[in-house]
């Protein structure tokens, strides 16, 4: 299996599990958050990559470079910025039901 099959693979998992919580949010801070992550992985990668902190196999990759860094790597990041507010968002959902479940501070759980 190529990496790209894997990473769409993985993008459409992501979106298919959270796709009621994803279709409330504003597309403009996840795009934003996505393209400030694709930038630094741009960047980064490529540095990484000139260091030789890692090389990737030829045959599965597409062989697609954005400034030094092969085009799968960028799934990764649009993966992280959709998945993270996804994820702060279900849990501060819980947070705030388990909040209002919970007795008021400084009174006794029993009641009055």
């Amino acid at each position: 299996m190529t990496n790209i099959v894997l990473n769409v693979l993985v993008l459409a998992a992501v979106v298919a599990a959270s796709w009621r919580v994803l279709r409330r949010m504003r597309p403009g801070p996840l795009v934003g958050g996505a393209l400030v992550l694709c930038v630094l992985t741009m960047v980064f990668d490529t540095l990484m990559i000139a260091a030789d902190l890692y090389v990737f196999d030829e045959d599965k990759i597409l062989g697609v470079y954005l400034w030094g860094a092969p085009l799968e790597d960028f799934f990764y990041a649009v993966v992280a910025a959709l998945a993270m507010p996804v994820l702060w968002t279900v849990l501060e959902r819980r947070a705030v039901v388990r909040g209002a479940a919970a007795p008021a501070a400084g009174t006794p759980e029993g009641g009055a």
